[in-house]
């Protein structure tokens, strides 16, 4: 998948948009691309470029590890909490249908949470 193809499969989920909170210019060569909930805003994809295309992701923490071990494109994600984030490169040895599940775990990991009703 390319950059543009990460953003733009990200925006099939519902309230998902699209950020640059560290970059003036989203079209720059090196532009962090952050795929946020509406609600919360919490993030559930950081895009980016480091030594080939990377995509950080959340992920509970034993599923984050048994990951690293499975696929050598998937590693304790850069400037994220390494337990509960990977970095994963759509270039290396994971399969496109596996990458799309990483994202729909994190998406789901960082949904706004439902309100409880008052008793």
């Amino acid at each position: 998948m390319t950059r543009r193809e990460l953003i733009e499969y990200c925006l099939t989920y519902p309230d998902a948009y699209e950020d640059y909170p560290f970059d003036d210019n989203p079209n720059e060569n090196g532009a962090w691309a952050v795929m946020r909930h509406r609600l919360n805003k919490k993030s559930f994809a950081l895009i980016y470029e480091r030594g080939g295309l990377c995509i950080n992701l959340k992920c509970e923490p034993m599923r984050a590890d048994f990951l690293r071990q499975v696929y050598t494109g998937v590693t304790p994600a850069y400037h994220m909490n390494k337990a509960h984030w990977n970095t994963v490169r759509p270039d290396s040895d994971i399969p496109p249908d596996k990458l799309r599940g990483m994202i729909d775990q994190s998406y789901r990991l960082t949904k706004p949470k439902a309100k409880r009703s008052p008793k």
